[in-house]
């Protein structure tokens, strides 16, 4: 499961969560910094991604649009990114199970 993190978490959360979650990226570093929440979707819909966002115009695109792709909404504030990558190890088998059996589009992990 390859993870697409929104612009509003650190690319420097990729490396963190990588033994856990291969292949994952950051927009900025698909050149998508610029991009619309909507070609950001598309995108990770088009190239398998689940989207990690801190941002509820995620949430209004899959109630929208459907899923694929999933989301992660993290919803854990003004947190460090030792906290975010901590949150996310910790509920990472609750995640690929959420997503893998494709009953829901977004999944909250609170922190």
């Amino acid at each position: 499961m390859k993870l697409l993190f929104d612009q509003n978490i650190s690319y420097r959360l990729v490396a963190k969560v990588s033994d856990i979650f291969p292949e994952s990226a950051h927009v900025a570093a698909l050149k998508l910094d610029k991009a619309s929440d909507y070609e950001v979707w598309e995108y990770a819909k088009t190239n398998g991604f689940v989207i990690v966002t801190k941002d509820s115009d995620f949430n209004d695109l899959t109630t929208y649009h459907g899923f694929p792709p999933h989301i992660i909404w993290l919803r854990a504030g003004n947190s460090s990114v030792e906290k975010n990558a901590e949150l996310l190890l910790g509920y990472a088998e609750r995640i690929k199970t959420m997503i893998l059996s494709n009953e829901t589009g977004i999944v909250e992990v609170i922190g």
